[in-house]
């Protein structure tokens, strides 16, 4: 009789640490195929703004073409440029990128007022067109990014992934977000 209530309790337990380790190898996989979406995402949004940072050399020498514009709106560009390319990790690359969006915005807005020939130029047209598109690209990766990031946090939230995710220490993303100075108009002067 002793002998099979023993059989029957290391049964049961060896059935639950079955259990257990299936629950633990599945709930580690997805949460590591979630991280690597993420992961992927974010090098989506780099990819795209790695190409805006490629067009802006090709527009500037476009427009230097057709003016002789302010020196120190090139620069602010140039700067935001560097700091796009320089940034890492999803809240450094939104407040670059912002910084960026808000020195084109100006930048271009100032030269195409300043120099009304200049939007008549094929070539400034299709750049501008190509930095447009690539302007969209970047905000579906980033809601793609944020879509990835929302799911991968829930899950390391939820019960009882959440366990495993402490035990093996993932832990929630930052969500791609503008900057403040994103919802302020550029002012455009010629002064």
């Amino acid at each position: 009789m002793k002998n099979k209530g023993l059989i029957i309790t290391l049964s049961v337990i060896g059935v639950i640490v079955i259990i257990f380790a299936i629950l633990a190898i599945s709930s580690y996989n997805g949460l590591v195929d979630q991280e690597e979406a993420v992961n992927a995402k974010q090098s989506t949004i780099s990819v795209q703004l790695q190409r805006r940072a490629d067009l802006i050399p090709n527009f500037v020498e476009t427009v230097k073409g057709y003016s002789d514009y302010e020196q120190s709106t090139y620069t602010a560009v140039t700067e935001a440029r560097s700091a796009v390319m320089k940034a890492n990790g999803a809240e450094d690359q939104a407040a670059a990128s912002a910084q960026l969006d808000s020195a084109i915005d100006i930048w271009v807005n100032a030269i195409t007022e300043a120099y009304p020939e200049l939007k008549a130029s094929e070539q400034y047209r299709a750049l501008q067109d190509e930095l447009a598109g690539t302007e969209n690209r970047i905000a579906r990766a980033r809601k793609d990014y944020n879509d990835a990031a929302s799911e991968y946090n829930r899950s390391v939230r939820r019960f009882p992934k959440s366990i495993f995710a402490g035990m093996f220490g993932f832990e929630q993303v930052e969500y791609f977000e503008a900057d403040e100075a994103a919802n302020q108009v550029p002012q455009v002067s010629f002064d």
